[in-house]
């Protein structure tokens, strides 16, 4: 009986293997590189770090060095583009009446891997 049980367990652990071999691929195609993953963030104009100048201006050392810095705290690699963000990009952007107080439009980071 212990013998059938372990030529059972290697029979299976075969077709497992033999399954997962046929789904990767047909061996002719190319593999798909995995997507470039990008991510948005929209930090308020006045964080009180003081940088918000720097990446206002949409482009320069200092903002993409900043830019950078803050997709790397987020895991990501470099940052793929920064500024202001237009007033689609965020939730209160259309006029209201009565006129709300004026705030700063926060400011864009796009991140990518």
């Amino acid at each position: 009986m212990r013998r059938s049980a372990a030529g059972l367990g290697a029979l299976c652990a075969f077709a497992l293997i033999s399954s997962a071999a046929l789904a990767v691929g047909d061996g002719e195609s190319p593999a798909r590189a995995p997507g470039q993953v990008e991510k948005t963030f929209l930090i308020p104009a006045a964080e009180g770090y003081g940088v918000g100048e720097c990446l206002a201006a949409g482009s320069g050392s200092c903002g993409q060095v900043v830019a950078d810095a803050w997709c790397e705290a987020q895991g990501f690699a470099v940052a793929g583009s920064f500024g202001i963000a237009a007033a689609d990009e965020y939730t209160g952007a259309i006029e209201q009446v009565p006129a709300a107080k004026t705030v700063e439009p926060p400011i864009r980071i796009t991140c990518k891997d």
